[in-house]
């Protein structure tokens, strides 16, 4: 006879792999509001600076390599791009901020676009913020959560490139970026800490995201 699950286990773990290891296609890019799907489910937003990975993030968490369209070049995002998740939820890749190599309208453009999904879009459920670990957050990142607890629009970081920081300087880093995320109003109290090359934390981060999901539903 089988052990009985302990009563405490938790299940989001399992849910997120099951979540991610079904169909995953991209829906459409959006460069209005008025071109976004319909509210009809829960959806999670990436964002961060140019070139933080945020396409690699996407590609790691669903297990496709070409998924998201991943560039050297900053600024390659320059659209709101969802992704359809199984039915149950939607992904969104938003555009980088800090640097695009793009009009200056047309930067404008973006951002407009991007405060207004942040105030107006009731089925967001969290954004996730990508910081680069490497670096930490910087003063272009600061102005973005400031825009977010501005918005009340829930968010938790997410540093990358985990696997290019020696593994003494990991927890620092991450307890350098709780303690920063303390007195702002609108960040989820947790970090998580990834490397989609090495598939460090993408596990947490597909779990955080069926949680979310489920609690949405």
């Amino acid at each position: 006879m089988s052990e009985a699950p302990e009563l405490d286990q938790d299940p989001y773990p399992e849910f997120g792999r099951k979540l991610f290891a079904g169909p995953c296609d991209f829906l459409r890019s959006c460069a209005k509001l008025e071109q976004l799907p319909g509210m009809d489910r829960p959806e999670v937003a990436f964002a961060g600076r140019s070139n933080v990975g945020k396409s690699s993030l996407v590609n790691a968490l669903t297990g496709r390599k070409t998924l998201a369209k991943t560039s050297n070049t900053p600024g390659r995002t320059q659209q709101l791009n969802y992704f359809d998740l199984g039915g149950q939820a939607y992904l969104v890749d938003m555009p980088g901020y800090g640097y695009a190599q793009a009009p200056v309208e047309q930067v404008r453009d973006w951002t407009r676009l991007v405060k207004a999904y942040l105030r107006g879009r009731a089925s967001l459920a969290r954004v996730f913020v990508l910081i680069d670990a490497r670096h930490g957050i910087k003063e272009v990142d600061k102005d973005a959560l400031g825009l977010m607890d501005q918005a009340a629009t829930s968010y938790q970081v997410v540093l990358t490139k985990l696997d290019q920081l020696k593994a003494a300087e990991r927890d620092a880093r991450i307890e350098e970026t709780l303690a920063a995320l303390k007195r702002r109003p609108a960040a989820f109290p947790e970090v998580l800490a990834t490397s989609s090359r090495d598939g460090i934390g993408i596990a947490e981060v597909r779990a955080a995201i069926a949680r979310l999901i489920d609690e949405r539903r």
